[in-house]
């Protein structure tokens, strides 16, 4: 794994200090303590380490989401073998070479339990249709383009949609021209986190909830909100959910939307030329610290109540806020190094 090293703010909880430090990561041990060992990454399937990655955030937690890793190692040219191991049993790492257009159009393909879905080099690309995730746990997507599912009616098809999972990582995908939402992670889906995203040319770009239920916990990074609506994210009923350097650029309804009970935490966040960049309803709590609001009008909520605290779960290193729009147009969706071949 390719670590670059910055200077920055880590996420170190009170009282610990950082003893490694890396783009997205850093590693904290108590003051006066010995540096912990480094942390062991999952076991590689066979010919495929070049394509994995350790997730981070609140995916990295609850176990942990390691994906295939471990397992049998695929490539996939055509839909027949992608819907046969995606809906297959035990672990598989599927790489994605060039384009798969999905019949009929718009279907969401089945992935089960312990699956990485990685696109190879940067031509990746889920045509057409897209992915349903339900009731599984342990999934990784990393580094495809998935979408162009318009309908001139009735819109109802999602890029990638998730019900009731547990542990899955969105990670360096190009997420545009969908149908209903590109994103939408629904009842109680927790452990997630979703990083190195783009979302453009669409009206409903990425939803959370679905849910009386207040129990999902979410991590949301290094994102670019392309000139999407609204849903950038609207985050519904979270437990928890931390939001840090994403890029959101032009969004003419809302931009980070903390509705419900949610329970957010938003830091240096880059906002540009958007309507109501950040939203709130009456009973979620937020806090909002370090971010920019450039050429923006309509609301910016108040903090309010008290916003749990992520480094009391997990280590993170945030990017100045200043320096957030060119980090994220140069690293985020499908990259080459993700998945050289």
């Amino acid at each position: 794994m390719r670590w670059h090293w910055l200077a920055g703010p880590t996420c170190c909880v009170s009282g610990s200090s950082c003893v490694v430090q890396g783009e997205w990561y850093s590693q904290c041990t108590p003051s006066g303590g010995t540096s912990p060992p480094p942390p062991s990454a999952p076991p590689p399937a066979s010919g495929s380490s070049a394509c994995l990655a350790s997730a981070d955030g609140f995916s990295s937690l609850n176990g942990g989401t390691t994906g295939g890793a471990g397992g049998t190692t695929v490539t996939v040219t055509n839909q027949s073998d992608l819907d046969k191991y995606a809906s297959a049993s035990g672990r598989h790492v599927i790489k994605v070479q060039g384009r798969i257009t999905i019949t009929p159009f718009g279907k969401e393909v089945r992935v089960s339990s312990d699956k990485t879905i990685v696109g190879i080099g940067s031509t990746g690309q889920i045509y057409q249709g897209g992915f349903a995730i339900h009731g599984v746990r342990n999934v990784i997507i990393r580094n495809l383009k998935i979408g162009n599912t318009p309908m001139t009616t009735e819109n109802d098809y999602d890029g990638i949609q998730s019900d009731t999972t547990s542990n899955i990582w969105i990670d360096h995908c190009l997420l545009e021209n969908g149908g209903d939402g590109l994103l939408i992670l629904r009842k109680d889906t927790t452990f997630f986190t979703v990083s190195n995203n783009i979302f453009r040319n669409h009206d409903k770009a990425f939803g959370i909830g679905w849910t009386e239920n207040v129990v999902a916990r979410g991590t949301i990074h290094h994102n670019w909100f392309d000139r999407t609506n609204q849903r950038n994210p609207s985050a519904d009923n979270l437990a928890q959910c931390h939001l840090y350097n994403n890029y959101v650029l032009g969004v003419t309804s809302y931009g980070h939307y903390a509705r419900g009970s949610t329970n957010a935490r938003v830091e240096n966040v880059y906002f540009e030329s958007c309507r109501n960049p950040l939203t709130k309803d009456s009973g979620a709590i937020l806090n909002a610290s370090g971010n920019i609001y450039q050429s923006c009008t309509g609301t910016v909520a108040a903090n309010s109540g008290t916003a749990f605290q992520p480094r009391d779960y997990y280590s993170c290193t945030l990017t100045a806020t200043a320096d957030v729009p060119s980090h994220v147009k140069a690293n985020a969706g499908p990259r080459a190094s993700v998945c050289p071949s």
